[in-house]
């Protein structure tokens, strides 16, 4: 299986009163129809790799290739444009828009390239019809549960059909029924080729992607299962 991404040699620094290492000479090839788990305790470096292969965040040392093309930074409105069609990011938070409903949210990350409403609209409600919303399109995210609303933020993440999804601790602010709901749904996205990766500090969870990589201090320790 080729490699979709393919990180090599890189490393994060942040400076505040001292040098931070938050990524430490970091390697990994990454394919598409797997579903990868990052693992480790906060502060292990999980948050800011995802930024790296999200392109929001740029290395200070190393070169990350994305489609066997390498990433180039100095030019952001590409990276934008690259994010919006083939990257799809699901936060902890949820992150959506509270004056606008379930079917609002969607629509606008659809908007985003498709530059047309009726569209973007049909697109979205497709989206939530199937991930089980139907009854839930015209509700507000504050009439909504937790589990209901990482529904919504997930059928944003997935509407344009990104090649990659990246979640952030997406089950860590549900309870254990809604987080178990939510990562089913998860999982079931590897059916359509995507590459999925995902950080979480449940072990469970984690124990159930294709390979699990544990990360401490800005490095990986270990990588369980086929990368």
């Amino acid at each position: 299986m080729s490699n979709f991404i393919s990180l090599n040699k890189v490393s994060k620094n942040y400076f505040k009163k001292s040098k931070i290492k938050a990524l430490n000479n970091i390697n990994l090839n990454l394919s598409l129809g797997k579903i990868y788990s990052l693992i480790g305790p906060s502060g292990s470096g999980k948050s800011t790799l995802l930024n790296m292969l999200s392109l929001i965040d740029k290395p200070s040392n190393g070169s990350i290739k994305i489609e066997n093309k390498l990433v180039n930074y100095d030019n952001p409105d590409k990276n934008d444009l690259y994010r919006s069609s083939s990257i799809g990011i699901i936060y902890q938070n949820y992150n959506l828009l509270n004056d606008f409903t379930a079917l609002e949210n969607v629509s606008l990350a659809s908007l985003a390239l498709k530059d047309n409403l009726k569209l973007s609209e049909n697109n979205a409600r497709k989206t939530l019809i199937n991930l089980g919303l139907s009854k839930r399109l015209n509700h507000f995210p504050t009439e909504l549960s937790g589990g209901e609303n990482q529904r919504v933020a997930i059928a944003r993440a997935i509407v344009n059909k990104p090649k990659i999804i990246l979640a952030d601790e997406p089950t860590g602010n549900l309870d254990l029924k809604n987080a178990k709901s939510v990562f089913k749904t998860l999982l079931s996205l590897k059916r359509d080729n995507r590459l999925i990766i995902f950080a979480t500090h449940n072990r469970v969870f984690a124990d159930m992607s294709d390979c699990k990589i544990e990360m401490i201090d800005g490095s990986i320790k270990s990588i369980h299962g086929k990368l």
